[in-house]
């Protein structure tokens, strides 16, 4: 629980050693009145391009729909390539839509940047992704 309300936090780590590769999770901090859920993630420099963020999110989003069609919002700094691509081939393969009115100003690492706003619905009729 956070002052915002309900959240979800999971950790990816490495089995074998228990290294930390990433973290990924939900919130109800949303700039739209669509979605009911964020999603936020974030993988470790040196674990990427092994299609972690991919496999994480779609897992996350399986789970979040299994029972209630929600709507989740995903944020992405248009100037991180890699995280456009995953972000856009996860709105591509789960039928979701770039929302505009959405797009608003995050803060990593103390700067604040412009991040586009993408929209995917889940549920029990639609968590299966292409």
């Amino acid at each position: 629980m956070g002052r915002n309300g309900l959240m979800h936090h999971w950790v990816m780590i490495r089995p074998w050693d228990n290294a930390l590769l990433g973290l990924i999770g939900f919130d109800h901090v949303t700039r739209t009145i669509q979605a009911e859920w964020n999603l936020g993630y974030w993988v470790r420099s040196s674990a990427q391009q092994h299609g972690l963020a991919r496999k994480s999110i779609n897992a996350t989003l399986k789970w979040l729909g299994a029972i209630n069609e929600v709507t989740v919002e995903l944020k992405v700094d248009p100037l991180n390539a890699a995280g456009v691509k995953t972000v856009l081939q996860t709105v591509s393969n789960w039928n979701g839509e770039r929302s505009i009115p959405g797009d608003s100003a995050v803060t990593v690492a103390g700067i604040r940047t412009l991040h586009h706003c993408h929209l995917i619905k889940t549920g029990p009729k639609n968590s299966q992704i292409k």
